[in-house]
């Protein structure tokens, strides 16, 4: 549930309808959003969402400037909030897993952690320009920075210091996290890690934790099994009757070598929790959530672990594949260093792992070097709307597909204005390694939308938290110097390494992960009749899309025929959150207060 303000304590200011206020300020929440305060005279400070700050550490906010570093100096996901005399000042999360976002509002500034709730207020409509990134341009998200799915509703920049000044002038920001290689040893993967975890084991003992059989989830596991008091309840999803495999064996590894500190349950789900099942029947969020096409799964698996385990606060390994893989910029990053034994050897290694020819890659990562993020931002447009697709040995800034033939022009417009937009705003975080840099965007992406998959376990009853994308893991990984980063081929040797002594031999020799194309194909088949009758049918009524040419095109993925499935997903996705923001009620505003929190 949300928290928001204005920039302004003027008197018989709005609140969305039940929530409450805070005296002598213009904050107001819904649900139970932590929030803490830090008072002296003329300046008032709050911590707002879930952080491992002592109560000393938040006065002294108050007490003194409030630390750069303040947004990624302890775990959680949380923001600071100074309220002053001229307006607000907002340190936000560099991770983006608490997002900010703000509106003009008569003659002032709203903020609030909901888009939703701020495009109520402010009237908006729904976006179509970044409804066109959405699905025309999934790979590349920062074609939509700082923008949200409603009109006008802007989403701050990460990482930033930001001044809203009470009299709605245009917001100022300077950016105070870029993540630079420190000197000497990195920041370490399993204190940041482990800190993360005991965060939410303390604020809520009794805690669930995905148990899918993976590294990622399988560290967190045990890392709660390890912080909480009691043993904590651990959860594979499986399909109904299939009671082997590798993921399950890899589970089952995990929970035995956890001497009883994990309670592992296995949860059967069937055909009718196949992906793309019920998309008009999804619970509303901000944006389409990254499980709106298995969202039937994901919401039978919230349910199922409220009702019989009485789970309020849940655990999952999300963000990890983010945070801890390199992208292939790492070879253009070590030959700019002259690394260049190195960068020739990784090469090798990813060309064997890809099955791609490596002296193309390397040719690929050498022109790189050359090329700014600025001069790559230019080219996108051309990229995107060429109908050209890049070969797999590329090395590039952004990962383009071609524009599909169901696309309208008027949606690729839409795109072509993003790119251009995008490619005349200054370059953020300059200076920066390219596989650095890259991984910012990616890690941004994954932890702003992961935001709506906790609206869906919200909806059931559960808060949902993802300890990989904490600001101040984030940190401990990215400031790793390019000598000691990983090898581009390797699968997760960091973790790997930080953790071995917790986890089995087995799972740690672990290089591959569960795939779920079958059962993508398999759910997109047995859909197939619905998406044909309705799919796309609300992108169409705002001109993006021929439904014609989309629902073919569907009619060919789910015959077999070879082809990325990822404009037809997000497509789908976008449909499915239009379909339920068009028929779920507006969040209600109104300007009494229910009652005040001291």
């Amino acid at each position: 549930m949300p928290v928001g303000g204005f920039s302004t304590t003027r008197p018989n200011l709005p609140r969305p309808l039940g929530a409450e206020s805070f005296a002598t300020s213009s904050l107001w929440r819904l649900g139970s959003i932590p929030v803490r305060t830090a008072r002296r005279p003329g300046r008032r400070v709050h911590v707002i969402g879930l952080c491992a700050a002592t109560a000393e550490e938040v006065q002294a906010l108050a007490e003194c400037p409030v630390p750069t570093r303040a947004t990624w100096q302890w775990p959680g996901a949380y923001a600071v909030l100074e309220e002053l005399a001229h307006g607000l000042v907002l340190h936000t999360d560099p991770a983006a897993a608490l997002p900010l976002y703000a509106v003009a509002w008569q003659g002032t500034w709203a903020w609030s952690t909901s888009a939703r709730y701020l495009g109520a207020l402010a009237g908006a409509h729904v976006d179509t320009k970044r409804l066109a990134c959405a699905f025309l341009a999934p790979s590349v998200p920062v074609l939509a920075t700082g923008r949200t799915y409603f009109a006008g509703v802007e989403q701050l920049p990460p990482g930033s210091r930001i001044e809203l000044p009470a009299t709605g002038d245009r917001y100022t920001h300077s950016t105070t996290w870029c993540p630079d290689p420190l000197d000497g040893p990195p920041p370490h993967l399993r204190n940041a890690l482990t800190a993360a975890v005991r965060l939410r084991a303390d604020t809520d003992p009794a805690l669930s934790s995905d148990l899918s059989g993976g590294l990622d989830s399988s560290t967190i596991a045990i890392l709660a099994s390890r912080t909480a008091p009691d043993p904590v309840n651990a959860v594979t999803v499986h399909p109904r009757g299939v009671l082997d495999g590798a993921d399950l064996h890899y589970a089952r590894l995990t929970a035995a070598a956890s001497d009883g500190r994990l309670r592992h349950h296995l949860l059967p789900l069937g055909d009718e929790h196949r992906p793309y099942t019920n998309l008009t029947d999804l619970p509303v969020t901000d944006e389409p959530a990254p499980s709106t096409l298995t969202q039937t799964r994901l919401l039978a698996q919230f349910r199922w672990m409220r009702r019989e385990l009485g789970t309020r606060s849940h655990l999952t390994g999300d963000g990890g594949d983010s945070v801890l893989f390199q992208p292939p910029a790492q070879l253009a990053d070590l030959l700019r260093h002259r690394r260049c034994t190195r960068a020739v050897r990784e090469a090798f290694g990813w060309a064997r792992l890809r099955h791609i020819a490596v002296v193309p890659l390397l040719r690929s990562a050498s022109m790189m070097t050359a090329i700014t993020r600025e001069g790559a931002s230019a080219t996108l447009t051309t990229e995107l709307t060429s109908g050209v697709k890049p070969t797999r040995g590329d090395v590039r800034w952004f990962s383009t597909l071609p524009v599909p033939a169901w696309a309208e022009s008027s949606a690729v417009r839409l795109l072509t204005e993003a790119a251009e937009d995008y490619a005349a705003a200054p370059a953020p975080l300059p200076g920066l390694d390219t596989s650095v840099r890259i991984l910012v965007d990616e890690i941004r992406e994954v932890a702003r939308t992961a935001v709506s998959d906790a609206e869906l376990a919200d909806a059931c009853g559960i808060d949902l938290h993802n300890p990989f994308l904490d600001a101040s893991v984030v940190d401990a990984v990215l400031r790793t110097p390019v000598d000691l980063r990983p090898p581009l081929y390797a699968y997760k040797p960091v973790l790997k390494q930080a953790f071995a002594d917790l986890l089995p031999a087995e799972l740690v020799a672990r290089i591959t992960k569960g795939a779920f194309e079958a059962d993508h194909y398999g759910g997109l088949r047995a859909a197939l009749p619905q998406l044909l009758d309705t799919g796309g049918m609300n992108l169409a009524a705002l001109g993006l899309i021929d439904t014609t040419r989309f629902r073919e095109q569907i009619r060919h993925a789910a015959a077999g025929v070879p082809m990325p499935l990822a404009h037809i997903e997000q497509a789908l996705a976008a449909d499915a959150w239009l379909h339920t923001i068009t028929h779920t009620p507006d969040p209600a505003w109104d300007a009494a207060a229910p009652g005040k929190v001291e």
